[in-house]
């Protein structure tokens, strides 16, 4: 039995997320996509454990999913064969053994998302697809100053969906605000993230930036006393990477 962890980068545009209900358009996910190809080499039905499943039209630069398989074949011969046979927006970048136990789910430490806006009077028509276009730019002070709020361990019930059984006591451990000419770049890490998390948390910011919102609004959020806003335009977050350490 080989355990094997796949890093995965993906366009998620055209995708129902990571993992959806099998009732649900299953093979309309980067999961379903992935698993196919596998059962075609191996003969296995196998199970993806991913490090954070992402939602309907996000993005990943580096997912991390591990599967167990009793098919013997190197790691450069699978990553080949995944990627030839994968569609264009789904590309496996690694692929290496782990230890017997290792479960990227639930090794995972940490998780980062990033969120690209493009603040500019007309909006780059060539990063437009990956982008939010925002204009004129967010207050950046009001911005920092609600999200000094979020950081910590809490009870992020709030800032989810509620589809989830995981725990919504989460640590929020970093908010990175980055702004130049042109463009602001949101990035939020965690121990992990519940279902819609950084798309509710990065929206509520930017409605406080532009005014929409008071500085107040996030703990408000936070603590059930107001209810959030829409989440963002998911075709501007990335899953930026996972961290075992």
């Amino acid at each position: 039995m080989q355990n094997i962890l796949l890093t995965i980068e993906y366009d998620g545009t055209r995708y129902l997320g990571w993992q959806r209900p099998a009732k649900d358009k299953a093979f309309r996910t980067i999961s379903y996509k992935i698993s196919e190809v596998l059962r075609r080499l191996t003969g296995e039905s196998s199970i993806l454990n991913c490090a954070s499943k992402t939602e309907p039209g996000v993005h990943a630069l580096a997912q991390e999913a591990s599967f167990l398989t009793t098919y013997d074949i190197s790691m450069q011969d699978l990553t080949q064969y995944l990627n030839t046979y994968l569609p264009q927006d789904i590309a496996i970048r690694r692929a290496c053994r782990m230890q017997e136990r290792f479960r990227a789910d639930l090794n995972a430490k940490t998780r980062t998302y990033l969120y690209h806006i493009c603040t500019a009077a007309v909006q780059d028509i060539f990063t437009q697809k990956y982008s939010l276009h925002l204009f004129p730019a967010p207050d950046i002070e009001r911005m920092q100053e609600a999200a000094s709020s979020l950081i910590g361990r809490q009870d992020f019930q709030y800032f989810s969906s509620g589809r989830s059984k995981k725990k919504t006591e989460q640590e929020l451990l970093d908010i990175q605000i980055e702004q130049t000419a042109d463009f602001l770049s949101l990035s939020l890490t965690a121990t992990d993230f519940l279902p819609h998390m950084p798309l509710l948390i990065i929206g509520t910011l930017l409605d406080i930036g532009t005014g929409r919102q008071s500085i107040e609004s996030a703990e408000a959020i936070l603590k059930g006393r107001k209810i959030p806003g829409r989440p963002c335009d998911a075709k501007a977050l990335f899953l930026k990477k996972i961290d075992f350490r």
